[in-house]
């Protein structure tokens, strides 16, 4: 914990030298490459999250939080870096509309999941996405 907590801290100078010492723009090699990965990525990660969820896997947890956190960061700089009005004027209706709500989604899903590790009993499955049907009282004595 405490090297976190320094790593935080030492952060704050060095962003405040970055934000006087970078210049306002920057032409990168390799930009498309470095968009194209990222976005193979998140494709990846959102593969895991639905796979997860259909397993009723741990890993959901982890791999939801993982895809938000590639969402927010997406949405963040496709917007910073879009150049034209019209560039942001897409980006910034897909931030709203798709990448930071499915972002939020996928946070409440991994909250969701950490809530059930927790309650559910020791023996059964260890995350439902869906309410099992409970069974009537008929089939209860049927069973029995």
């Amino acid at each position: 914990m405490p090297l976190f907590g320094l790593a935080s801290l030492l952060l704050v100078p060095w962003v405040v030298l970055l934000v006087f010492a970078l210049p306002s723009t920057h032409e990168a090699a390799h930009w498309d490459i470095a968009w194209a990965g990222f976005d193979v990525a998140l494709a990846l990660l959102l593969l895991t999250v639905a796979v997860a969820a259909c397993r009723r896997s741990p890993w959901l947890e982890g791999a939801a939080t993982a895809t938000a956190t590639l969402l927010f960061v997406d949405a963040w700089f496709d917007v910073l870096t879009s150049s034209t009005r019209a560039e942001r004027f897409v980006s910034i209706g897909e931030a709203a509309f798709v990448e930071l709500p499915l972002a939020i989604l996928c946070l409440l899903l991994a909250r969701s999941v950490e809530h059930r590790l927790r309650v559910e009993p020791p023996g059964r499955p260890n995350v439902w996405l869906v309410r099992e049907p409970q069974p009537s009282r008929d089939e209860e004595r049927l069973s029995a």
